[in-house]
């Protein structure tokens, strides 16, 4: 496995490679990044990971110095993985004008995303799916611009909004680059995998898994014709609320186009996000109606 840091270095090393997979990551890896590029490998590819704990995405209100960095133990399961090559650019090299005193990264050139990405976790992060897109297209031409002619990006599905916003860019900025989304990797209680897991005091590791199981349980309502979305949603908040969850939204969606789902709607999803102290924690259920 090769380690490169500088844009440069990675050129050079893709220089020759036809058929490219791509797995972008902030690092602290667990079992749901190694699936991704479990299945990269799957591809027939050269598997390139990256590795970039990306500025531009974190809130005012959200500490980037906190964000656990984990470099040694992260190649060291790439590497068993079966990576090919990790990218670890410092913020410099990401953003040329990058100021490490203030983590501002002047990035004044960015992604101008549609409306949906000011809703769900867009509401709560102001800017973040900004940030998001704007380092996934910049990773994207660094990875991807050598001419390769198979250019394939993995995302997992537990950040649904991400993945949808992602794949609208795409294909909205004709970028000839194939996206895969992978199912979520849970633990055994059924919690989502997440970095953010590692932030849970051992009770609230406990209680983590009732957002997914309270999720499945609106999912059936919904299955047994009730379409009384507003309601269903407000009842769920008001019963996580109960338990001390501090909710953000729970909502039933298209998952064809993200928006608020109608009951002609036949493929949905449900989302949310809330949080156990100060962790926050997001997940979904993509399911369908029969019609």
């Amino acid at each position: 496995m090769q380690i490169v840091k500088t844009s440069e270095a990675l050129s050079q090393a893709l220089a020759k490679q036809t058929a490219i997979v791509f797995v972008p990551t902030m690092g602290n890896l667990h079992a749901g990044h190694i699936q991704l590029v479990e299945l990269a490998k799957t591809k027939n590819a050269y598997v390139v990971v990256s590795i970039f704990v990306n500025p531009l995405q974190f809130g005012a209100n959200e500490d980037l110095s906190k964000y656990p960095r984990t470099l040694e133990a992260d190649l060291a399961k790439l590497e068993g993985a079966g990576a090919d090559i990790v990218f670890t650019p410092s913020e410099q090299e990401i953003y040329p004008d990058f100021d490490a005193s203030t983590n501002n990264t002047h990035q004044s050139f960015s992604i101008n995303l549609p409306s949906i990405a000011n809703e769900l976790c867009g509401a709560v992060r102001p800017g973040h799916f900004s940030g998001v897109a704007t380092v996934v297209l910049k990773l994207f031409n660094l990875v991807f611009f050598n001419g390769a002619q198979t250019k394939i990006a993995i995302f997992g599905k537990k950040d649904f909004q991400q993945l949808f916003i992602i794949r609208a860019m795409v294909k909205q900025l004709n970028l000839p680059i194939e996206i895969i989304a992978s199912e979520t990797k849970r633990e055994d209680d059924g919690l989502a995998m997440s970095s953010r897991n590692g932030y849970l005091t051992p009770a609230q590791k406990l209680e983590a898994p009732r957002l997914y199981s309270t999720l499945g349980l609106l999912v059936d309502a919904v299955k047994q014709g009730n379409t009384d979305f507003a309601t269903l949603e407000a009842q769920t908040t008001q019963f996580l609320t109960q338990l001390g969850w501090i909710v953000d939204y729970i909502s039933i969606r298209s998952s064809q186009t993200l928006l608020p789902a109608t009951q002609s709607d036949s493929k949905l999803v449900v989302l949310g996000a809330a949080r156990q102290g100060t962790t926050r924690l997001i997940d979904n259920i993509e399911f369908s109606l029969k019609s």
